[in-house]
């Protein structure tokens, strides 16, 4: 075991993240205090990896989930083997085939083998660690998912709504053997402050989720008024407005034209006017800073890349206030 105190400069930690997507939890591990020694990075999608390498070249990328193995201090990946103790396992399995937002006949959970399934791998392989500590997020979900989760890992999820410690409603269990976590207190940030300019009506932004980049920019169907509709009616994303006269009359509109009628985006086929080319959807630094990732982590990928990336991580001060739970 590593030497490990937070509070000086001695201790390095080893880590191995599953899933790990853009590395927020090795963002979370620095929040919290500690260095990292050796980070291995299971991660597969090709802009998540980039901005990994963007920001901690060090990272050990170690491929698929499905390929690793740990056994006799060897951690064996596609990439190759290495002598290695770890210190804690970290993962969030893919979310969306648990998510409450996924459509009925795909909200399939645990039997998913390409996205949510995956849990299955990833407990695996923290099996075959066994460090001192692990954390597991993911949504809220079906009890019945939770359950078959919760006696495979050998604990309770603690619930958090990341809107506790920043701008954004983000309701998510976390598996833990961390000893004594808490739930943080609420430190009431708003939508409002973390924006660039611009006025919402809602105090919390919307869940970001990785849909949020779909269509963002060339290529997408939704006219303006139908992303306010989708915003508004539908409660999808999150849309920023010039003012709140502006907002206000964005509404007005809408309302004038379904008359009374149940809201539909079919409804607005025939509108041509310009009342909502103004609004805008949120700016990848505005979204940097709904996670508590440093804006300057996700410089380098397009406001499209970002949506996404920002959308699959963690939300950074939730996950560090876990870790300051950690003891060595």
């Amino acid at each position: 075991m590593n030497k490990v105190d937070k509070n000086n400069n001695s201790f390095e930690l080893n880590v191995l993240s599953l899933c790990d997507g853009m590395s927020c939890g090795h963002i979370a591990l620095e929040k919290a205090g500690f260095k990292v020694g050796k980070y291995f990075a299971s991660e597969i999608k090709d802009v998540a990896i980039k901005v990994t390498k963007d920001n901690y070249p060090e990272t050990i990328h170690i491929g698929d989930v499905s390929k690793i193995t740990y056994k006799d201090g060897i951690l064996h990946t596609e990439v190759g083997d290495f002598e290695t103790n770890i210190d804690i396992v970290m993962f969030g399995s893919p979310c969306q085939s648990f998510s409450r937002a996924m459509i009925k006949e795909r909200k399939i959970g645990l039997e998913d083998p390409e996205r949510s399934g995956l849990f299955y791998e990833c407990n695996r392989v923290l099996k075959e660690v066994n460090p001192k500590y692990f954390l597991m997020e993911n949504v809220v979900m079906k009890p019945e998912d939770e359950a078959v989760i919760s006696e495979m890992m050998g604990v309770e999820p603690i619930r958090i709504n990341s809107s506790l410690v920043v701008g954004q409603l983000r309701d998510r269990y976390y598996w833990t053997n961390i000893p004594g976590v808490t739930v943080p207190e609420d430190k009431g940030v708003t939508l409002q402050s973390v924006l660039n300019d611009g006025y919402v009506p809602n105090e919390k932004a919307k869940c970001l989720c990785k849909n949020d980049s779909h269509g963002y920019y060339n290529g997408c169907f939704w006219t303006p008024i139908k992303r306010f509709h989708r915003f508004y009616y539908k409660s999808f994303g999150t849309m920023v407005f010039p003012s709140k006269e502006y907002f206000d009359n964005c509404l007005e509109v809408t309302k004038r034209i379904l008359d009374g009628r149940k809201s539909s985006a079919k409804i607005y086929d025939d509108y041509n006017g310009h009342d909502f080319d103004e609004a805008r959807y949120l700016w990848k630094d505005e979204r940097a800073r709904l996670q508590g990732v440093p804006e300057e982590y996700v410089k380098n990928i397009s406001e499209k890349d970002a949506a996404d990336v920002l959308g699959d991580g963690w939300t950074v001060p939730v996950i560090a206030h876990i870790f300051s739970f950690m003891k060595f």
